[in-house]
């Protein structure tokens, strides 16, 4: 989660170890209140259902029992994410809202859109890393592969007839599809969602043909059949899939490994 920079220091130093010690008292703020007087506000910067939105409930709950007030998810998705940062970027320093932050939004797109409307060294202040974690490459079952080389085999037989889903540009499910394509010479055309949900429905549904999302959107998924997994994008075999290879296990050229999802917060 991030705030404002001008946001009182001793604001963030209660957010940041409410975290881990429920015990600890919250300072007064310039007022005489002790800090939070309200409920706070944690925007997702993505739609209800994906791996953000979940992650970032269970964190609002539990940041909630340790601070003694209301903590808000207010989901605004959109141009893969930058909405919702910009919208916490240029909200009033109080230290009442806070955006549950990933690669997406504090990493890739500040670094290739020159309009993302936020500068997230200047407008933003981390206060705690969550959790990260690593994508998976999943297809449409009804798609003919189950290997990585039978599907790269297959996109390049049919060469811009494939569906992508990523959400939004810029986000790292888009930058994953896009290093892929750099990296086995395939051709798809990319169809961009407001969440990871939408993403993987549009699969489901048949609009889409494949995606790179996170573990924990997929899993439940390939687990019951409705998504085929063929390689996860960290540089070694996962617990969760531990008979999948990696990307470059399963043949795709050397450096095109995915980076791991992180989502920071």
């Amino acid at each position: 989660m991030t705030t404002s920079t001008r946001t009182r220091r001793r604001a963030l130093a209660a957010i940041a170890l409410a975290m881990t010690a429920s015990a600890l008292i919250a300072p007064l703020d310039a007022m005489g209140q002790a800090y939070p007087a309200r409920a706070i506000k944690m925007v997702v910067p993505a739609g209800a259902g994906g791996p953000t939105d979940v992650m970032a409930r269970v964190v609002a709950e539990r940041l909630s029992a340790s601070l003694g007030q209301p903590v808000v998810i207010d989901n605004k998705g959109g141009a893969g994410g930058a909405i919702g940062a910009k919208g916490v970027a240029t909200s009033p320093a109080d230290g009442y809202t806070l955006l549950f932050g990933n690669t997406a939004t504090l990493a890739t797109i500040p670094s290739v859109s020159r309009t993302a409307g936020y500068d997230v060294r200047k407008e933003l202040v981390a206060v705690a890393k969550v959790t990260e974690s690593y994508q998976v490459l999943v297809v449409d079952p009804a798609l003919p592969v189950k290997t990585v080389p039978e599907f790269i085999a297959h996109a390049k037989a049919q060469a811009g007839k494939l569906n992508f889903g990523a959400v939004g540009v810029g986000n790292l499910t888009h930058l994953s599809g896009e290093l892929l394509k750099n990296r086995t010479g395939i051709d798809f055309v990319t169809a961009h969602y407001k969440s990871g949900a939408e993403a993987l429905n549009a699969i489901l549904g048949g609009q889409v043909q494949f995606a790179i999302d996170n573990v924990s959107a997929v899993r439940g998924l390939v687990q019951a059949g409705r998504l085929r997994a063929l390689a996860v994008t960290s540089t070694a075999r996962q617990p969760d899939f531990a008979d999948l290879p990696t990307m470059t296990e399963a043949g795709v050229p050397a450096g095109a490994t995915m980076p791991l999802n992180v989502v920071t917060s």
